[in-house]
């Protein structure tokens, strides 16, 4: 049985070139109780629709005709209308090279085909949950007043867990490009909290946790990693290295809440 939609009424801009996968899609969707939805066949398309009006959620395939979903994500986050538009991602592709750049531009979830509905819905309600957080309230410091450092090459990724992370309650940020960068800034800036992606330019957000607990005097301060990383090896070196905990891209809410009450209960 499918999960259940967490929203009675939702508008959907579905932005698939096959015929036969928009019908699907379709079919799921209804069968979730979604009856609002528009589509498009190219990016160009899309684009369009999404000047004339806002859907609730954009579920895109990667290979359209006219571009890739990775170009038409960015595209959209260039326009400050269409920025924080929720973007799902809808593709039987595996390779991280040509996943990475989506995970990067801040995507909501990314949903293999073929796919069920239960998992169609499970990443509808997983982007729903990240509009709809309840600010942390079980916990004994003043999120107000925290200092968290975010780093991320992707200004839209690290838009992105900015706004879960505001939502939640947290609301002082200093925001770097790289771990080159956030050295810097820690070498001179106490923070309460880092918020780190893994593969970075310059230095990866490993070499940046084993640089925070080897070498800078913020050797204590919770460091929360968001990645896209799938290797075994690599998550076991971070965890190693000394990171409080590791969260995957695209994330949910849920994981980010519990993992940053993690960290902070414990510092």
């Amino acid at each position: 049985m499918a999960t259940s939609i967490n929203a009675t009424a939702l508008d959907l801009l579905i932005v698939e070139p096959s015929s036969m996968q928009r019908k699907v899609i379709a079919q799921l969707c209804e069968s979730l109780g979604i009856v609002s939805m528009d589509y498009a066949d190219t990016g160009a398309q899309a684009l369009a629709a999404l000047s004339q009006r806002t859907p609730d959620i954009v579920i895109s395939a990667l290979y359209l005709p006219d571009m890739l979903g990775t170009d038409l994500v960015l595209r959209m986050r260039s326009v400050p209308a269409q920025e924080d538009v929720p973007f799902i991602l809808v593709s039987s592709e595996t390779r991280p090279q040509a996943l990475d750049p989506v995970r990067q531009s801040g995507v909501c979830a990314i949903v293999p085909k073929p796919f069920t509905a239960e998992q169609l819905a499970q990443a509808i309600n997983a982007t729903l949950d990240m509009r709809a957080i309840e600010p942390m309230t079980d916990i004994d410091l003043d999120l107000e007043e925290l200092k968290v450092l975010l780093v991320d090459d992707s200004p839209h990724a690290r838009r992105c867990i900015r706004g879960v992370l505001e939502q939640l309650g947290l609301r002082h940020f200093i925001e770097a490009g790289d771990g080159t960068e956030a050295v810097g800034i820690l070498g001179d800036t106490m923070v309460d909290l880092v918020v780190t992606d893994y593969n970075m330019p310059e230095m990866d957000g490993r070499a940046l946790v084993e640089h925070i607990r080897q070498h800078s005097w913020q050797t204590s301060v919770p460091v929360l990693m968001v990645t896209s990383e799938q290797d075994a090896s690599r998550l076991a070196a971070i965890e190693k290295a000394g990171v409080s905990g590791i969260c995957d891209k695209p994330f949910d809410a849920g994981s980010v809440r519990r993992l940053l009450h993690r960290a902070l209960a414990g510092s």
